[in-house]
């Protein structure tokens, strides 16, 4: 069988190699490394042959496919000369692309024999005096994301190879940490730290290989920047012993109702238009989804973590156009999916069902437009806008003779009859009734106010009728 013997450099010179790596390099067989700028590598050319693949960084647009053609043509030279070295900087368990290629995908074709180096990982956790070891994180710069950051933790960014990577990565950085937040830049084989301001990350000359760099955590008590994890604690905190006396005594049901409140809050403030009162009112929001989370904890029911964790495997259930094999070129062929995977998950098995699977705590003008909806989608409905209309109508006629029959019990029961018709036509509108009539009550207060402001007297000494011009005159303004 064929060998590769993968050799990790080190973090610094000649002298840093490990006698057994040294020894291998010794063999004489063929020796190639990913790079000629580790110092080793210059040194050792002084004793040995050693062909490098720098000239593949500007030969190919993409890192994706540097490695794959470096990966490809140490193959062809392992079978070319049977037993070859290639060296990486390093260790090659830590952040060498090609050495985890040919482990994941050519382990049980070849021989691979690792001999391991001191790692930049090991040396740049000595050089940057960072001596809190409870929670470090190492992230990858060419596959981080907005959601690979806890600020919390010392972070260290790897593999920052040029201005363009340097530019990217403080940009993704500045939306998680503050604009000032603290930043070491280490660079591991020349022994160099410079601390600076986030904003500073790319402003340096110098990037390559070698280059680090390193995110301090952000002490809890001085934070201006806060993710869910903090947020957890800080409901934890409330509801400990030494918490707030109200936060304890609260329990599922005597919360509930602020749940229904803070999401109408939400919907305000984006009729509103409202950003600033939007972020505020969502955050209302998650914090109750953690308090509700937080109780579960207690109980032993369940945690946030449960909570996350089935809202994931929903989406991706829910979505087989998305995640899977299902397609869906439009949003009608998008929900069709959603509403498949959705009656699979629960199990529904008749109409009926489907219809009873919505919510009783929605508000009934919710409750009565997802099963107005629901019945729709199998052909119970009107064939056009005009025959709900004429429902309405006839609801009405039906609620005045109940009325004029001074019958309080039929006038609820056709009350109702018309507010559903009325939510029916309100579906064939595409017009949400909740929203709506939220809307008229803002409209209504808004309107109510101009005549208290404008009346300059007590509304109690005011007749009707001045009221009421006043109530027209506010249409205008």
């Amino acid at each position: 069988m064929n060998t590769i013997q993968i050799i990790g450099l080190g973090a610094g010179g000649i002298d840093d190699l490990t006698v057994r790596a040294y020894r291998a390099l010794s063999e004489n067989i063929p020796t190639f490394a990913r790079t000629e700028r580790h110092p080793a590598v210059k040194k050792l050319r002084e004793e040995i042959k050693i062909e490098c693949f720098d000239d593949y960084f500007e030969k190919y647009e993409t890192f994706d496919k540097v490695y794959e053609k470096i990966t490809d043509n140490i193959l062809e030279l392992m079978k070319k000369y049977g037993k070859i070295n290639y060296c990486t900087a390093g260790s090659p368990f830590y952040g060498d692309i090609i050495t985890k290629k040919l482990i994941d995908e050519y382990k049980d074709e070849i021989n691979i024999i690792i001999i391991d180096g001191m790692s930049f990982l090991d040396k740049c956790i000595k050089l940057s005096g960072f001596s809190d070891y409870k929670s470090i994180k190492v992230l990858d710069c060419l596959e981080v994301d907005e959601f690979s950051f806890d600020i919390n933790s010392f972070s260290i960014i790897t593999q920052v190879y040029d201005w363009e990577m340097a530019s990217q990565l403080k940009l993704r950085l500045m939306e998680t940490y503050p604009d000032d937040a603290a930043v070491l830049k280490i660079d591991v084989l020349e022994d160099n730290v410079r601390k600076m301001s986030l904003f500073e990350l790319d402003q340096e000359k110098n990037y390559g290989f070698s280059t680090y760099f390193c995110i301090l955590p952000i002490e809890f008590s001085k934070n201006t920047v806060y993710n869910v994890t903090n947020l957890c604690r800080i409901v934890k905190i409330l509801r400990s012993p030494d918490g707030c006396p109200w936060d304890m005594k609260q329990t599922h049901e005597s919360v509930r109702q602020h749940v229904i409140e803070e999401a109408y809050e939400v919907v305000d403030a984006i009729d509103n238009g409202d950003v600033d009162n939007l972020v505020e009112e969502l955050g209302d929001l998650l914090f109750q989804v953690i308090f509700h989370s937080e109780l579960g904890s207690e109980d032993g029911y369940f945690n946030f973590s449960d909570v996350v964790t089935n809202v994931c495997k929903k989406m991706y259930f829910r979505h087989p156009h998305v995640f899977g094999d299902v397609k869906a070129v439009n949003v009608d062929e998008a929900l069709e999916s959603w509403e498949a995977s959705k009656q699979k998950e629960k199990k529904i098995s008749s109409y009926t069902d489907n219809l009873k699977d919505v919510p009783k705590a929605l508000s009934p003008l919710s409750r009565s437009y997802k099963i107005q909806k629901r019945a729709a989608e199998v052909g119970f409905d009107w064939p056009a806008a005009e025959g709900a209309l004429l429902k309405i109508k006839e609801e009405l006629f039906e609620f005045i003779e109940e009325y004029q029959n001074c019958d309080s019990e039929g006038m609820e029961e056709e009350f109702g009859d018309l507010l559903f018709a009325l939510v029916n036509f309100a579906r064939f509108m595409k017009i949400n009734p909740d929203i709506a009539l939220n809307r008229t009550i803002n409209k209504f207060i808004n309107r109510f106010e101009y005549i208290e402001t404008h009346s300059g007297r007590d509304l109690k000494e005011m007749t009707l009728r001045e009221m009421d011009e006043l109530w027209e005159e506010s249409k205008f303004q």
